[in-house]
């Protein structure tokens, strides 16, 4: 366990940017490895595609490094939509992607939050899972990946 500070991101500021565009990159990288697909669309964003994403983040340091990020959205109903969990690999097993959901559930509590993963992906649906998410749908999309849909009620 870290310990990590968590606080909010400003996408604007173009070194925080590409600061989380690198980490994503080289967590998104491990993702691919471990479930056999390389095609996962936060893999191949552009540093605009990021920054245009609509998402709110929250950002990890450790050290004062910036080494994990979560995004969410708001839908319309009130339920929170996380959009990305990315811890960078020289970072895993610290508990930086715990703070950030901690974080998350304090700044946008939600009776009902929504996430996805690789089916594959064990040590996310094992994280998500300790967090009382279960899962709801598994569904295959290009190039036969299976997605694992998992949602928490408060």
């Amino acid at each position: 366990m870290t310990t990590s500070t968590v606080h909010r991101l400003d996408l604007d500021d173009p070194a925080v940017l590409r600061t989380v565009w690198e980490i994503q990159r080289a967590a998104y990288a491990v993702e691919a490895e471990l479930i056999g697909f390389d095609g996962i669309p936060a893999l191949h964003e552009s540093l605009d595609d990021l920054r245009g994403c609509g998402e709110e983040f929250l950002g990890a340091r450790d050290g004062g490094e910036l080494l994990g990020a979560v995004s969410w959205t708001v839908l319309q109903d009130g339920t929170v939509e996380i959009g990305r969990l990315v811890v960078h690999p020289s970072a895993h097993r610290r508990g930086l992607a715990s703070a950030l959901l901690d974080t998350l559930d304090a700044e946008a509590p939600a009776a009902r939050t929504l996430v996805s993963t690789g089916a594959a992906n064990h040590p996310a649906l094992a994280l998500y899972k300790r967090r009382g998410f279960e899962v709801v749908e598994e569904r295959t999309v290009e190039g036969g990946l299976r997605i694992t849909g998992l949602e928490r009620r408060a």
